[in-house]
């Protein structure tokens, strides 16, 4: 059997977003997801529910590796050039949290991208200078990266030149 989704109203993309909003709250990002959908797909440019759908996306990150291609591209929909720095930040950020949580993970791998969501946040912040966010962020992949005891990966010896 097939079933056609319904629309919402554009009167009801406030209430939609609210509603996404607290699923997200309330740990069910699948759902917060799927609302999000629904307001793009009536208003695809909506960027409160860009915002939404970047978080949601990033809150199911999981085991599964590259599950965040559909978030980033989202993100790349962001008119503000500061969201996008911002927003590429907390993709990185939380996708090497996910990845951090998997086994016998190279912590190198994690080093590098708290590293890279760190050079977001800062690239974020010279846009919008004493965002508070982009600051916070920052200091939050820090703290990973020393409770985790995560370094860069060492480079090999030097070959001599001939």
């Amino acid at each position: 059997m097939d079933y056609v989704l319904k629309h919402i109203l554009p009167s009801g993309v406030d209430a939609a977003l609210q509603k996404a909003d607290k699923y997200r709250e309330l740990n069910q990002p699948a759902e917060a997801e799927s609302i999000c959908r629904d307001v793009l797909a009536i208003e695809p440019a909506q960027q409160d529910a860009l915002r939404a759908l970047i978080l949601a996306l990033t809150d199911q990150f999981g085991d599964s590796p590259g599950s965040s291609g559909p978030a980033r591209q989202h993100v790349a929909a962001l008119h503000d050039e500061f969201e996008r720095a911002y927003y590429t930040g907390i993709v990185f950020e939380r996708e090497t949290r996910a990845y951090l949580r998997r086994k016998n993970v190279v912590r190198s791998a994690a080093y590098d991208g708290f590293r890279h969501a760190m050079e977001w946040y800062e690239r974020a912040g010279e846009l919008r200078p004493g965002d508070v966010d982009c600051v916070l962020r920052w200091n939050s992949c820090v703290r990973a990266i020393e409770s985790e005891r995560l370094e860069p990966e060492l480079a090999g010896p030097e070959l001599p030149l001939e």
